[in-house]
Formats: C-alpha cells, sequence, structure tokens
C-alpha cells in the first residue's frame, strides 16, 4: 500500500482509527479492512420474485470478491415489484423509485466511500436506477440480476406471468371458469426470477451488458441454474481487477457503449422502458442530453434480428439458449463500436467471436436476413406529439402498422378498463388514455392492464391505445406511448375528444390528430389543467421537479439549469 497500510483513505493514521473501531465491532479485522472495500448492493427482498435470488448470489460475489483480494460489505435498497403495484396507486411510484434508487447508493457509497461495488438487481427501475448510480458516482462498478424465471406452460404454450391479466379477459367473454382462472393462477408465475418475457426487467439486463457493465453473456442466464452462482463469483473477482486497474464506471458507460446499448435494444425490440432508461443513464455519466430522435436515427439503421415473447413464441430462456446478448451483438457487430471497453478490462471486439452465432435462427436472425430490416423499438411526432414518442413495431400486428380510428377518450385507467370489459369498445378504436404522464400521473404509471384486456377481448389486432404514461415491456398490440408534451402540460393529447380522428403511421413515424387547427385553439382556450389529489410525501415533489418523458423524466429542482447539447454520432 503507499504510504498506509490501509487501502480505503478513510481508514488510514489516527483520523481513522473511530472508523477502524466501527468496523472491527461488527467482526472486521485488521487484515480485512487494510483490503480494498467493495460495496454489495443488495436489493433483496422476499416481496419481489426477481429479487428473492439475490441474497444467494450475494454470498457468492461476496466470496468471489475475497478470493480476489477485496473486503466486501453488504448494504440494500428498495425493489417494489411493477406487477404487484400495477393496476392502484402503487403503479405511480414505480418510475419515481428509480430516482430513489440511484439516490440511496449514493448516499451510503459517498458516506462509506467505498473503493468499488456490485449493483444487484432484476427487476425495471431497479436495474436503471443502479446504473445511474455506477455512472453518477464513477467508482469501480459491476452490475449483476438474478436473471429470468422459466415460463409457465398452458395448454402446450409457453407463457408469462401476464397470462393471469389475459386469463381474466378470457373468463369475461365465457372462453374458461372461475376454477380455470384459479388454475391458471397457480401456474403462471412457476419460479422466483424475473418475469419470463423481454419485459423492462429483462431489457434492462440485457441492456447493462451490452453497455459493457455486466460481464458476456450474463443478463438472460435463468435464475435457476447454477451456471448465475457461477457468475456471481465471477463477478466477485471482476469487480476487484477493475479495482486494482483503476477502470471506473464512467471509463465503461461511454458514448460509444451507449451506442452500442442503443443498437442492441433496437436489435432485440426490447421494451420502450428502455429509452427512458438509457436517456437517464446517460444524464447522469455526465454526457448531456440523449434527444428521442437519436433513438430513431439508430432504429432506422439497425435491423431487428432478434424477436422475443411478447414479440413472439419465443421466450427469455428461449433466448439465453439461442446465445442471448453476444449472440445479437454478433449479428450487429458491424453496427458496433468494438473498442468500447468492458468490465472484463477487454474490448467488446474481443469478446464477440465466431462461438457467439447462435444455432437457434429461428429467435435471432442474421443481420442479412433479419425479422424486421428497421429497430423494433421507433419515435413517432406529428400533432399529437411535436416532442415524440415511442411505440414498439417488433409487438404491433402486422395490420396495424398504419392505422386511423375515432377516439376513444379516458382520464383514467381504472375508466377505460371498465369500458374494455364492459364490451363498449368497438373495434377500429383509438383509446386515449391522458394524464399519466411524470406530472399528470404523477409519476407516469404503466397502461399495462387496458392492453392485456384488449388482448383477452380479441381487441387487440383492431384497436390502437395512445397515451402520455408508458407500457409494460409485456404489452403486445398497437400502443404509443410516453406522448409529449404531455396533457398536464398543455400537450395536444388535453384536446382531444371522442370521435376526433387518429392516425397511428409507424413506417411514416406520424402521430396525428385528424382536426382543424382553429378547432384545436378553440378548445384549448376552454381548457383547465385538471389537479389529481395525491398524498402528502414523494409523488408531490417528483411532480414539481420531474422533466418531460422526452428527455427521460430525468429529476431537475426548479430553476435549475439543464444540461444542453448532445454528443451522439446521429449519422451512427
Amino acid at each position: 500500500m503507499q504510504h498506509s497500510e490501509y487501502y480505503n483513505p478513510l481508514l488510514q493514521g489516527d483520523s481513522g482509527a473511530l472508523k477502524r473501531a466501527l468496523y472491527k465491532s461488527m467482526g472486521f479485522c485488521d487484515e480485512a479492512l487494510q483490503k480494498p472495500l467493495i460495496a454489495v448492493v443488495n436489493s433483496y427482498t422476499n416481496a419481489t420474485p426477481g429479487h428473492f435470488p439475490l441474497n444467494q448470489l450475494a454470498q457468492q460475489v461476496e466470496a468471489g470478491i475475497a478470493a480476489a483480494g477485496g473486503t466486501a460489505m453488504t448494504f440494500s435498497t428498495i425493489a417494489p415489484c411493477d406487477g404487484i403495484a400495477e393496476g392502484h396507486e402503487g403503479m405511480r411510484y414505480i418510475l419515481p423509485a428509480r430516482d430513489v434508487i440511484a439516490n440511496s447508493v449514493e448516499c451510503m457509497v459517498r458516506a462509506h466511500r467505498f473503493d468499488g461495488m456490485v449493483l444487484l438487481g432484476s427487476c425495471d427501475k431497479i436495474v436503471p436506477g443502479m446504473l445511474m448510480a455506477a455512472a453518477r458516482l464513477d467508482i469501480p462498478a459491476m452490475f449483476l440480476n438474478a436473471g429470468p424465471m422459466y415460463p409457465a406452460q398452458y395448454q402446450g404454450k409457453h407463457y408469462d406471468g401476464n397470462l393471469v391479466t389475459e386469463a381474466i379477459g378470457w373468463k369475461n367473454q365465457g372462453q374458461i371458469s372461475q376454477q380455470q382462472l384459479r388454475d391458471i393462477e397457480e401456474i403462471a408465475e412457476p419460479c422466483a426470477g424475473s418475469c419470463a418475457m423481454l419485459g423492462t426487467a429483462n431489457t434492462m439486463g440485457c441492456l447493462a451488458e451490452a453497455l459493457g457493465m455486466s460481464l458476456p453473456g450474463s443478463a438472460v442466464v435463468p435464475a435457476v441454474l447454477g451456471q448465475r452462482g457461477r457468475i456471481a463469483y465471477q463477478t466477485g473477482r471482476a469487480v476487484m481487477h477493475l479495482v486494482q486497474r483503476g477502470i471506473t464506471a464512467r471509463q465503461v458507460m461511454t458514448q460509444a457503449a451507449f451506442e452500442n446499448a442503443i443498437r442492441l435494444l433496437m436489435g432485440i425490440g426490447g421494451s420502450t422502458n428502455g429509452i427512458l432508461h438509457l436517456q437517464a443513464i446517460y444524464h447522469e455519466a455526465g454526457l448531456g442530453r440523449l434527444p428521442l430522435e437519436a433513438f430513431d436515427t439508430f432504429s432506422r439503421s439497425t435491423p431487428q434480428v432478434a424477436s422475443i415473447y411478447p414479440a413472439s413464441p419465443y421466450d427469455v430462456v428461449d433466448f439465453y439458449e439461442a446465445g442471448g446478448v453476444p449472440a445479437v451483438l454478433w449479428e450487429l457487430r458491424h453496427h458496433l463500436h468494438l473498442d468500447a471497453l468492458t468490465v472484463t478490462g477487454q474490448t467488446l471486439g474481443s469478446l464477440l467471436q465466431p462461438s457467439c452465432q447462435t444455432t437457434r435462427r429461428e429467435v435471432v436472425r442474421t443481420a442479412d436476413s433479419p425479422f424486421a430490416p428497421e429497430g423494433g423499438v421507433a419515435v413517432l411526432t406529428g400533432n399529437l406529439a411535436p416532442l415524440g414518442a415511442v411505440v414498439k413495431p417488433a409487438a404491433v400486428p402486422s395490420g396495424l402498422m398504419h392505422m386511423r380510428g375515432p377516439a376513444k377518450v379516458f382520464q383514467s385507467e381504472t375508466e377505460a378498463c371498465g369500458a374494455i370489459l364492459g364490451g363498449s369498445i368497438q373495434p377500429g378504436t383509438v383509446l386515449v388514455l391522458r394524464y399519466e404522464g411524470p406530472k399528470g400521473g404523477p409519476g407516469m404509471p404503466e397502461m399495462y392492464r387496458p392492453m392485456k384486456y384488449l388482448e383477452g377481448m380479441g381487441l387487440s389486432d383492431s384497436c390502437a391505445l395512445i397515451t402520455d404514461g408508458r407500457f409494460s415491456g409485456s404489452n403486445r398490440g398497437c400502443f404509443v406511448g410516453h406522448i409529449s408534451p404531455e396533457a398536464y402540460e398543455g400537450g395536444t393529447l388535453a384536446l382531444v375528444q371522442d370521435g376526433d380522428s387518429i392516425t397511428i403511421d409507424i413506417p411514416g413515424r406520424r402521430l396525428t390528430l385528424e382536426q382543424d387547427g382553429a378547432v384545436l385553439e378553440a378548445r384549448r382556450a376552454q381548457w383547465a389543467r385538471p389537479e389529481k389529489e395525491v398524498a402528502p410525501g414523494y409523488l408531490r415533489i417528483y411532480r414539481r421537479i420531474s422533466t418531460s418523458a422526452a428527455e427521460g423524466a430525468v429529476l431537475t429542482p426548479p430553476g435549475a439549469a439543464k444540461e444542453g447539447g448532445t454528443h451522439v454520432d446521429l449519422e451512427g
């Protein structure tokens, strides 16, 4: 050690005596304290299935850290489950939880001045919150997820747990009985792990790997496999190599790494929420603003080479068996920055070898023969979304890639669900759910149930749903979210009335309200912002300081100057 027998600066000399004594009260000896102190950020909870396996993985990480010459110290953070929060006020807290997680990790790491960290999480907002913290703190850091659960099997087909919500629609149509619905409930989630589809949780695990922040091939290894434990041990060893070489998170999460991650998002047709989260992580990495138009530029030039449930019958375990993220990156290699550094200490290009090629071409195709010539996530603009909106072409039925229909306006998710299940929605309708954005929600909740109910009621091939809220990565059908400016801020979405004609043109990237400008101005003159009652606490703060979905819904204190500019290579 230089100038001291202690590696960590807080523990050196007489000024470090009290701190050493506090650690010694828990059984740490001088030998342990002389090593690099590595935070193991363990978001274990038995309230969230994606995080239930993390205690066992944390033990393996700690063993790997010890074997490589470090001392592991564990702390926790929150990990709310989208599936349990959906359908009630709890969903409004899910996106805001992302910032609570990032801030809690920052508080602990800076208070203790750890020398490195391993972040353990799996679910939708926990993964980006942890990556935001890593980018903000800029210390040696790695991410490890728990892996996906195995799918449910029902009537010879694989499903994820959202089978239950679809089954409610089947029951309402008389296709199944109440007992059959209960039987489905028993088999829908067969084991712990992140949900078995390419939702936001697994999308973000894949993006973490593409960013270079996780070990190659780790993102979609199923939670129940022994391989997952070996990866955890290897992660513990690998973070020590980063500490020893002085490689920090921002040296990995570079401009090139983000462009690689965007390519992967497009290539797999991942969750639309991946856009929000990459924007937020990019912001925390000190790279400025990552505009929506960058995503569409990359979408236009990136083939969709993988198709995974809900875009196809093949689930995330099939994707694992097809080679996972390395198989996709191999097919996209001519579109990638191969010199980007990863947490292995090697470049992405050195890790991609011919052995990465898949043997399951029904899941991962070549770039020359893709599922679609453009990416599976796209950005729309138009008079309904001047600042942009997002859509997932990979999950849209071919007959709805261009759609024109009458609007049916709803002011809440509950109201829309009642109309769908009540049989009052006609084929060809464009459902409009508004005042659900970052400020209007507040918290930008997912409009998960309406899409699932449309599917269960046999309307997902003829109806569309547009909103300033978000969608679950498990949703499929014609849905457009993140409409900006949101209705709460006076966006055109606030002016739509029942019967107005709306055109959704995905190939043309347009979202249009077919209404005369003078009519809209007259409506605007009569518009008054509705104020939802929000319980005292965090959501009131979030509503005040959150930014537009077009900017990733990052938090900006009132009066703070926004970081300007962008370094994104829009030429790709």
